[in-house]
């Protein structure tokens, strides 16, 4: 019988404590060994305990949550899930959570929490099972998403292998990027190595609504490209990386003449996403073909994968993130085994893959 994911639930609320405990012991994968009401008494815990992992608020007595999680990550990586409240101010604290190696986060709602979060139970449940499965090495060596990453344990020594097949760019280029857990940080980490000379990126990153606005802000102020959250009817313009808003709609590209355009399209959830990676990706197999460039990075489920098939079948070029720099393999793993995918790289070497693709057809310039 397999092992039951173990959890230890910290927050000083007592009723969401017990509410929490109630929704993941409700499913037969997953329990609660205990609970803390504070980061003192947390700390013991999980030394007596060692969960498998831990559910961490943020404003609580006497250690602040972050100042917790820095600790923790430093002195005990492990699996952190964040539960906190949905604001703007939250979503700047969730972000900073995600920097210092929380792997995923729960919007706790503002009012009626108690009953405002059982609308989030399976949600909880399928979080908990992916930050489970997140590789614990690559959290202890993040590094803060303030800190320019030149070289670290998400890069290889590895030559690139030779581009496997012709890349032919007959109008102009467009990159197509799609992620979930673990993708906050492995964006960054692709984007801040990109020159401005690289054609427009769309990006879908699973995110809840409130926080799309503040992870393209903070991206731009680290990046030599401008990062910007997306907006229906723009244009997209070379040098630019635009993030699909977390909530209402899904992102698409839209051709119009030799250019793309952005449109954001009402609609449900696909692989119960919205925005949902696999209509980005179908939009560039539909209208940029093989002018399009298809990268999938970390993240649970196979969101993306099937896009990405019809991506390559069309003569785009495709990059998947490998297993081991993956926080969770699940994604590039479904691309891959689709056969979706022309190259597996690091991390590290994703965004030289991809300068080198359009330098090679005078389109970029090398990565200084």
């Amino acid at each position: 019988m397999r092992k039951k994911i173990s959890v230890l639930v910290l927050d000083d609320s007592a009723l969401i404590r017990h509410v929490l405990t109630d929704i993941i012991n409700r499913h037969p994968d997953m329990e609660v060994i205990g609970t803390a009401p504070d980061p003192l008494i947390a700390r013991e815990m999980i030394r007596n305990l060692n969960p498998d992992v831990l559910t961490l608020d943020v404003e609580m007595p006497k250690m602040d949550g972050l100042d917790f999680l820095e600790r923790l990550m430093r002195l005990r990586p492990m699996p952190v899930l964040m539960v906190s409240t949905l604001t703007q101010e939250g979503s700047d604290t969730a972000l900073r959570a995600l920097e210092l190696g929380a792997i995923d986060f729960v919007a706790k709602p503002r009012t009626n929490v108690g009953e405002g979060l059982e609308d989030y139970a399976e949600e909880i449940a399928e979080k908990i099972r992916a930050v489970a499965r997140a590789q614990i090495w690559n959290i202890a060596f993040r590094r803060p998403l303030g800190e320019k990453v030149v070289q670290d344990r998400y890069s290889a020594d590895v030559i690139l292998p030779a581009i496997p097949r012709t890349v032919s760019f007959t109008t102009e280029p467009i990159i197509f990027l799609g992620a979930s857990t673990g993708g906050t940080e492995a964006i960054r980490v692709v984007l801040q190595e990109l020159p401005p000379s690289l054609p427009g990126i769309l990006i879908t990153q699973h995110m809840p609504p409130g926080y799309t606005r503040s992870f393209a802000q903070r991206l731009d102020k680290l990046c030599r490209i401008t990062v910007k959250e997306a907006e229906h009817g723009e244009r997209v313009l070379p040098g630019h990386a635009y993030i699909a808003p977390g909530g209402p709609a899904h992102m698409l590209a839209k051709r119009a003449g030799t250019g793309y355009f952005i449109e954001l399209s009402e609609g449900p959830p696909v692989n119960r996403h919205r925005p949902s990676v696999d209509v980005l990706f179908r939009s560039a197999a539909n209208q940029a073909g093989k002018n399009a460039v298809g990268i999938i990075l970390t993240g649970m489920g196979n969101d993306g994968a099937q896009g990405m098939k019809e991506m390559h079948e069309v003569g785009a070029f495709t990059i998947a993130q490998n297993e081991e720099t993956c926080v969770v393999y699940g994604m590039p793993k479904e691309a891959v085994s689709k056969g979706g995918v022309d190259d597996v790289l690091p991390l590290g070497s994703i965004a030289k893959r991809v300068t080198t693709l359009f330098r090679s057809r005078g389109l970029g310039a090398p990565i200084s």
